[in-house]
């Protein structure tokens, strides 16, 4: 049979990078099943603009749902051995807290990280985009190592603009209200009187420690974040995932950071307590934490802060990839 394909034929039918499957009719191929031979396409990108606003978002919603644990977390943190302590438990603290200032009680300190979990989740979200956006590859695939490293420059950005000066006004705030004679009378006042007192650097206690706990903290949820989108996604790096699936693999890569990085966590909240002044540096913290109350209290505070790290990355990815598809739906950036 004579051919009656032409290499202009070809290349109008592979405008737009069509893959032709071969005629049994003819050596040469023709558009015969061009959509079921095309390929999947190019990953679609999450502008910076939308990942901020998303992430804020995100975030503001988050803390307002889990602050409760981050409460208890911090309280049995600084609850040391030497004092005696003055918590048996989670359920201790609970009881005590709930019987001396009522439930609202569990929401002390809120305001701090309410105001500071906004713009968090907004740094984060908008650099891991920004650097992931450079690292991709030509199908816009973002490998886990690459996803590792971004994960740590959003971590180490987030901990520098937002997350010291935050962490350290709320640690205080907690340690303060625990205290017979509380003097922080509100969020405002409180970093008054914190900057009053100690200076504008008395709100970058801990920052080593900070740094070293966010950037690890990301590093660690974003690897098994994109090492678990990549594996469900397989070939079609387009292919939507539901929010229950995103929830299950925020959650699991919660955990994994809870157990990987809590003797930083534990550290940094020494480290931005009212008592941070007995520690020289994040070091001689780690050394005395083992040498007056041994190793387990490195993993003081574990359960809660696992409880509310599965809740909090598992609701802040949810919220996040949900309004981006919305936001995508009105803010055309293509």
């Amino acid at each position: 049979m004579k051919e009656t394909n032409t290499w202009g034929h070809i290349r109008a039918a592979t405008k737009g990078g069509g893959v032709l499957a071969r005629s049994p009719f003819s050596h040469c191929p023709t558009p015969l099943c061009l959509a079921a031979a095309a390929p999947s396409g190019k990953a679609k990108l999450t502008h910076p603009g939308k990942a901020i606003l998303a992430g804020g978002i995100a975030g503001g919603i988050e803390i307002c749902i889990t602050f409760p644990t981050e409460y208890v977390k911090t309280q049995l943190q600084l609850d040391e051995k030497a004092n005696p302590p003055k918590y048996r438990g989670i359920g201790d603290c609970v009881g005590q807290t709930v019987k001396g200032h009522g439930v609202r009680g569990l929401y002390r300190g809120l305001s701090s990280l309410l105001y500071g979990s906004i713009p968090k989740a907004a740094v984060r979200f908008g650099v891991f985009e920004l650097l992931s956006n450079k690292m991709r590859d030509e199908n816009g695939k973002l490998d886990s190592m690459r996803g590792l490293l971004c994960g740590l420059g959003a971590g180490v950005a987030e901990a520098v603009v937002v997350v010291c000066p935050m962490e350290t006004v709320k640690v205080k705030f907690i340690h303060d209200q625990s205290s017979a004679n509380p003097k922080y009378r509100g969020f405002f006042h409180g970093v008054r009187e914190i900057i009053r007192v100690d200076g504008l650097k008395g709100t970058y206690q801990g920052l080593t420690a900070t740094v070293l706990k966010q950037g690890s903290n990301q590093a660690i949820r974003f690897y098994v974040m994109t090492s678990m989108r990549n594996w469900y996604k397989g070939d079609d790096p387009n292919k939507a995932i539901n929010p229950l699936i995103t929830g299950t693999f925020g959650a699991f890569a919660g955990a994994v950071s809870v157990f990987g990085n809590t003797p930083l966590d534990v550290i940094k909240t020494r480290m931005q307590g009212l008592e941070a002044h007995k520690y020289k540096s994040t070091m001689d913290c780690a050394v005395k934490i083992m040498k007056h109350e041994g190793p387990k209290a490195f993993y003081k505070g574990t359960v809660p802060r696992l409880g509310r790290v599965c809740m909090d990355v598992a609701i802040v990815f949810i919220i996040y990839e949900e309004v981006v598809k919305a936001l995508n739906k009105v803010w055309i950036t293509d």
